[in-house]
C-alpha cells in the first residue's frame, strides 16, 4: 500500500478567507490519490492538511495570515471555566429540555469551522474540467524495474487512468525563512486572555487563605484559635483532593431514567464508506446544506451534493485495522450526533496513529444555541483519550491551523495544554511560549535555538520514489531515463516541503 501524489508547486495571490485580502495567500499544494495514516500523520507533523483529495501547506513567511499547526495533548487536557459551562448546558438542555440563551461568554459558532479557508480554497478554485485526482490504479498485474538498492514493485495501471492537472503553477521555490525577534509582550486590550499566565483565582479561595494565615499568625498569642485554624486547615487540605471534573464527568454523567431528550454521538467510516454512511448520506448532506445557508450565506445552488462529497467525504486515507490500533481502526470518519432520532451534526475527522485531527464541522442552524462547536471539540478530546487506551501512541489532538492574526481563530488556543509547530525546525512548542512573538510578528520562528535545522529536510535526492510511465523508481533512475527539460528543482522543493522520510515512502508522480 502506496501513498501516490501529484505536487502541484506553488500558488500565490488568490483571496483570503480570514482578512479578505483579495491575493494575500500563498501556499503549497498536491493533489493525492491515496495516502497511508502514517505519511499523513508525517506531512500534517511538517505543516501541511488536507482539503478533500488536495493537500496543501500555506507558505509561512509570504501568506497574508501565517496558520500554524496546533494540537493539544489531549491526555492533560482539563476544561476550562466556558468549557464547563457548554457541558453543563447540553445536560441541562437533555435532563429538562430548557432551551438555553445564547451565551456571549463562549466562542462564536463560527469559529469552529475548522479552517474553512482552506477548504474554500479547493471548492472555489479547482478547476472543473482540468481535476488534478488521480484515478484508481488498476490491478492488472507487478512491473519491475531495478533501482540503485534492488527491485520497487508497483501494481501497473494504464496511463489513461492518471490525469494531471492543467492549471499554471509557479514552481519557484519559496524564500529563506525569517527569524522573528522574541521579546515579551503584554496583550492588547480586547485580544482576549494572556495564554502565559496562569489562570486568576477565585476571590473567595483568597479570602479562605487569608484568613487561615492570619488565624496561624494568631493562635501562638491565643491558644483558643488553635481548633479554629485545625478547622480550617483541614478544609484546605479536602479541597486539595477533590479532583477538578473532567470532560468525562460531564460528557458520561448520569441522566435521570427518563430524560426529556436522548443524545447519542455515532462513528461511521466515510471512506471507503460503509453501509451505516450511505444510509445517512441524504439526512447528513440536508444538515450540511443548511448550514451554509444560514451559518455562511450560500446561496440554495450553492452546497450541491457532489460538492459536499468531495469537501467532506472523500479522502485519500487508506483505512487501516492494525492490532495495536483502535477497534474501529485508521483513516476518515464522521461523528454523527444523533438528538431524538435525528442527525444535527457531525464531526468530519482522521483517526491517525499519534492523534486525531479535526477536518470540519456543520451542525443544524436551529441547535446554534448548544454552543455545538465547542461541545464537538470536547467530544472529540475525549474520543481521543478513549482511543489512547487501546493505541497508546494516539494521544494529541489536532485542531487545525492556529491563526493569531485572526482574532477569531484564536480560540484553539484555550484548549490547554497545547502546542504549535515552529515552521522551520518542524519541532513542537508549547502555545503560551510562542504568543509574546506573535504579539509582534505574525512570522515567527518558534524554535529559540538558531543552530538548529530541520532535521527531517531532504539529504538523498536521487532516493525521492517516482512513478512514471506506470512504473515506481528512484528519482536517481528516473533522472537518467527523463528526456526533456530537467525537472530536478521542482522535485527537490517537493522532497523538501514532504521531508526525506515522507519522499522515500510516498510516489511522486511525473508524466
Amino acid at each position: 500500500m502506496d501513498s501516490v501524489v501529484a505536487y502541484e508547486g506553488t500558488r500565490e495571490g488568490y483571496r483570503c478567507g480570514y482578512c479578505h485580502s483579495a491575493g494575500g495567500k500563498a501556499s503549497h499544494g498536491m493533489w493525492a490519490h491515496s495516502l497511508t495514516v502514517q505519511d499523513y500523520q508525517d506531512l500534517i507533523d511538517r505543516g501541511w492538511r488536507r482539503s478533500g483529495k488536495y493537500i496543501y501547506k500555506p507558505i509561512m513567511n509570504r501568506t497574508c495570515c501565517p496558520q500554524y499547526t496546533i494540537r493539544c495533548r489531549a491526555l492533560h487536557f482539563q476544561p476550562s471555566k466556558s468549557h464547563k459551562k457548554v457541558l453543563k448546558k447540553m445536560l441541562k438542555f437533555l435532563m429538562k429540555g430548557e432551551i438555553p440563551v445564547v451565551d456571549s461568554e463562549v466562542e462564536p459558532m463560527d469559529s469552529h469551522t475548522k479552517d474553512t479557508d482552506g477548504c474554500s480554497f479547493f471548492l472555489k478554485d479547482e478547476p472543473g474540467s482540468c481535476q488534478a485526482e488521480l484515478k484508481p490504479l488498476s490491478p492488472d498485474h507487478l512491473e519491475k524495474v531495478e533501482s540503485g538498492e534492488g527491485e520497487i514493485t508497483v501494481k501497473k495501471a494504464d496511463s489513461e487512468h492518471i490525469e494531471l492537472s492543467h492549471e499554471k503553477v509557479n514552481a519557484n521555490y519559496g524564500e529563506p525563512l525569517e527569524s522573528a525577534k522574541v521579546s515579551p509582550a503584554v496583550p492588547k486590550p480586547g485580544k482576549g486572555a494572556d495564554l502565559s499566565k496562569p489562570p486568576c483565582r477565585k476571590a473567595k479561595e483568597l479570602r479562605k487563605e487569608h484568613k487561615l494565615q492570619k488565624t496561624l499568625q494568631n493562635q501562638t498569642q491565643n491558644p483558643s484559635l488553635q481548633t479554629e485554624a485545625q478547622v480550617l486547615l483541614g478544609q484546605r487540605s479536602k479541597a486539595k483532593t477533590n479532583q477538578p471534573k473532567s470532560i468525562e464527568d460531564f460528557i458520561f454523567a448520569s441522566l435521570p431514567t427518563e430524560p426529556v431528550h436522548q443524545l447519542e454521538v455515532r462513528l461511521v467510516q466515510s471512506s471507503p464508506p460503509s453501509s451505516l454512511f450511505k444510509a445517512t448520506f441524504q439526512e447528513s448532506y440536508q444538515v450540511y446544506k443548511r448550514y451554509q445557508m444560514v451559518i455562511h450565506k450560500d446561496p440554495p445552488d450553492k452546497p450541491t451534493a457532489s460538492q459536499f462529497t468531495r469537501f467532506l467525504c472523500e479522502s485519500p486515507l487508506e483505512a487501516e485495522n492494525l492490532p495495536n490500533g483502535p477497534d474501529c481502526g485508521y483513516g476518515s470518519f464522521h461523528q454523527q450526533y444523533w438528538f431524538d432520532g435525528k442527525i444535527i451534526a457531525v464531526g468530519v475527522i482522521d483517526i491517525l496513529p499519534k492523534s486525531v485531527s479535526s477536518v470540519y464541522l456543520y451542525y443544524d442552524p436551529d441547535y446554534s444555541s448548544l454552543s455545538l462547536g465547542v461541545y464537538s471539540a470536547l467530544r472529540e478530546i475525549a474520543f481521543t483519550r478513549q482511543l489512547h487506551e487501546k493505541a497508546s501512541d494516539l494521544c494529541y489532538y489536532y485542531m487545525g491551523f492556529y491563526i493569531h492574526s485572526c482574532p477569531k481563530m484564536r480560540y484553539k488556543g484555550q484548549y490547554r495544554p497545547s502546542d504549535l509547530l515552529c515552521p522551520e525546525t518542524y519541532i513542537w512548542v508549547p502555545t503560551e511560549q510562542c504568543l509574546p512573538s506573535l504579539e509582534h510578528s505574525k512570522y515567527c520562528r518558534f524554535n529559540q535555538d538558531l543552530k538548529a535545522v530541520d532535521e527531517g529536510n531532504v539529504k538523498e535526492l536521487g532516493q525521492v520514489r517516482i512513478l512514471h510511465k506506470r512504473t515506481a523508481m528512484r528519482y536517481s533512475v528516473y533522472k537518467r531515463r527523463r528526456k526533456g527539460p530537467s525537472d530536478e528543482e521542482s522535485v527537490r522543493q517537493y522532497a523538501t516541503l514532504v521531508g526525506q522520510a515522507c519522499a522515500e515512502r510516498m510516489l511522486l508522480f511525473r508524466s
